[in-house]
């Protein structure tokens, strides 16, 4: 069903702070909230750093990322002066009816974003767990986040974290998924049973903790491994000896459709960090069962024994002993793979950006009853800039 065209379509700006050239799971919103809403008739584009050419035409970029630490993770955000100046330019040129801006409190894009506030700003906090900056900075941060009209979190976790440090209102809009691109994608050919890994090597994400799980299989299953990061090379020596696992580096999206659809299993081994399950949804729409780790950020998505097999976070037996279980058991591998199939239903990135039209054109007739007038103080920061450059 084709979807229904806006009476009076916005002009969008949808900020990203992290590199939109690296795989992830804010890239990977973002990157689907605004073909959706282009389905829709609004004329939507994406500002954020690109390491290389621009992913999709609607993408303007603000330069190359520096990876940076944060939540126990490396994030590629661009914070330096001349990204600055890049989105300073854009918001003055593009004159957008609404801003969309995810981690609206992240360093670099979300933050000058947030400080001009050109237009009403809808944001979206991702992150849960535990963060630094935050603890250390809640004052200003919390001066920053009023500039925000609509605060939106992506699950109970991100509330948890984003709340008790800022207060306020947020409204839960689950992360979506394009379903079509996975329910449509065309399998990998993959010889006998294979376990699928996608994600960064790093230490909260697991994959120790799935190559050890699989000196406990057959031989004959194999696992591969998709993604990079600073993990990368110790695991490749530590675990040299296994022949059976294939490790497959960065892969594009579509290769990634194409593996999720063509394996036996998908493997998710996080140990915390995880806010939301979105490549939990991924492989349950590409029909492929699912053993994850039991972490409340996937438990918003997945149920134990009915649409994946969930075990504690770490444990290698119970790791071991979940994925044999979906690899011997047919019957329960198809069962998975239906309920899996109907759960992903739920998540769809057509709904979730039908719920986000219908907040954008909330806060832009209620900021424009407000101010009688759109005024943006974009040109007069512009001015400043400019002057200081000379």
């Amino acid at each position: 069903m084709p979807a229904r065209r806006p009476a009076h379509p916005l002009r969008i700006g949808i900020v990203c702070p992290y590199s939109l050239s690296i795989p992830g799971g804010v890239q990977a919103q973002v990157m689907g909230l605004a073909r959706e809403l282009r389905k829709m008739g609004h004329e939507t584009r994406v500002l954020g750093p690109c390491d290389g050419p621009p992913p999709a035409s609607f993408v303007s970029p603000l330069g190359n990322s520096l990876p940076t630490a944060s939540n126990g993770s490396v994030v590629p955000i661009a914070p330096d002066p001349s990204a600055q100046f890049r989105i300073i330019q854009l918001l003055n040129d593009e004159q957008f009816d609404v801003l969309h801006v995810h981690e609206p409190l992240a360093p670099g894009a979300s933050e000058t974003a947030l400080f001009l506030h050109p237009a009403p700003i809808v944001g979206t906090f991702h992150a849960a767990g535990e963060s630094a900056s935050y603890r250390l900075l809640t004052a200003p941060l919390s001066r920053l986040a009023d500039n925000i009209a609509h605060r939106v979190v992506v699950s109970k976790d991100a509330l948890a974290l984003i709340q008790g440090y800022m207060g306020g209102e947020y409204e839960v809009l689950f992360n979506g998924v394009e379903l079509d691109r996975f329910t449509g994608a065309v399998p990998r050919r993959l010889d006998g049973q294979t376990i699928f890994f996608c994600g960064r090597h790093e230490e909260r994400k697991g994959l120790d903790v799935l190559l050890a799980a699989c000196a406990e299989l057959p031989a004959t299953v194999r696992v591969l491994v998709a993604g990079s990061g600073p993990d990368t090379k110790r695991l490749q020596l530590e675990f040299a000896a296994d022949a059976r696992i294939e490790w497959l580096g960065r892969i594009s999206d579509e290769e990634k459709m194409e593996y999720l659809k063509g394996a036996s299993v998908f493997c998710a081994p996080s140990l915390r960090g995880e806010s939301f399950g979105v490549v939990l949804i991924e492989a349950m729409a590409a029909g492929t069962p699912v053993v994850a780790s039991a972490l409340d950020g996937y438990r918003n998505v997945a149920t134990d024994g009915v649409d994946a097999l969930l075990c504690e976070p770490g444990d290698v037996a119970a790791l071991a002993a979940a994925l044999r279980r979906v690899l011997d058991d047919a019957q329960l591998a198809a069962s998975l793979r239906h309920a899996g199939t109907r759960r992903a239903e739920d998540f769809s990135m057509a709904s979730l950006a039908a719920a986000y039209a219908a907040i954008y054109e909330r806060v832009v007739r209620e900021h424009r009853a407000a101010q009688g007038v759109i005024t943006s103080r974009v040109p007069r920061l512009r001015r400043a800039v400019q002057r200081m450059m000379r």
